[in-house]
């Protein structure tokens, strides 16, 4: 009998072609899926919360899948990551009730963008965080972080080729951190995001730390549903999938 299982993945998307899986062999969706096969023998389909860019990372990843097994969660889990590589570790294996999915279900999900705001770059963990050299106004950059908050259109920070109904999501907080030695964190929780829609934002609030533009212009911009007048794609390589979140 097919049984239900949720597993939460840990990854460094740096050498990936992105979640979903393509053509391209090289996907965390269809490495892991090829890991449960050698374990199972059976061969699934592996759903997850959303898709990842290539190059983006997670902490907290979460997909479901089905299999005909009599293996444990636990056992399960510790099985994948013998064979899986060491860039894709399972956090936890859960088995779940028949109804849920990890993508349908989802409440709400937490991002977080990494900036290194220095003269320098780093030699350790540059693969982690984009580099900008001229010094950001990390004031004007929080405080643009209130045009966020909020259930608003967000076509304005949407990727091209986004698969989606509309583009209206509720935004439950939206902060700005700073770390020692340079670092900054954007984190943002929402129900749901578009294509390349935090990258699009962080690269728009860099346009306010750069003071190019003020921070009233974000909820100017963001009105406007217009793509071309919010920054660049801030690089894929700072992105975090950090948390997904369900009712249970």
């Amino acid at each position: 009998m097919d049984r239900n299982f949720k597993i939460t993945i840990e990854y460094d998307g740096g050498s990936y072609s992105g979640w979903q899986r393509q053509k391209d062999p090289n996907t965390i969706q269809g490495t892991i899926e090829r890991a449960i096969h050698r374990l199972t023998d059976h061969s699934v389909t592996l759903s997850g919360s959303g898709r990842t860019d290539a190059g983006v990372h997670a902490l907290g990843q979460v997909a479901n899948f089905h299999a005909d097994t009599h293996l444990s969660a636990d056992n399960i889990g510790r099985a994948l990551n013998s064979l899986l590589p060491e860039d894709i570790v399972i956090l936890s294996c859960d088995e779940m009730p028949e109804s849920f999915h990890a993508r349908f279900d989802v409440v709400s999900k937490i991002y977080r963008y990494c900036l290194l705001n220095r003269p320098l770059p780093t030699a350790i963990g540059r693969q982690y965080a984009w580099h900008i050299k001229k010094s950001l106004n990390i004031d004007a950059m929080r405080s643009a972080l209130v045009h966020l908050r909020g259930t608003y259109d967000f076509k304005a920070f949407e990727g091209a080729g986004s698969p989606r109904a509309h583009s209206v999501r509720r935004v439950f907080s939206a902060e700005l951190s700073g770390r020692n030695g340079g670092g900054i964190d954007f984190e943002i929780e929402a129900n749901g995001f578009l294509r390349h829609m935090v990258r699009n934002i962080v690269g728009t609030l860099v346009d306010i730390g750069l003071e190019k533009c003020s921070p009233d212009d974000l909820g100017k911009i963001r009105e406007t549903g217009d793509r071309s007048k919010a920054g660049i794609t801030a690089p894929s390589h700072g992105l975090f999938l950090v948390q997904v979140n369900y009712t249970a």
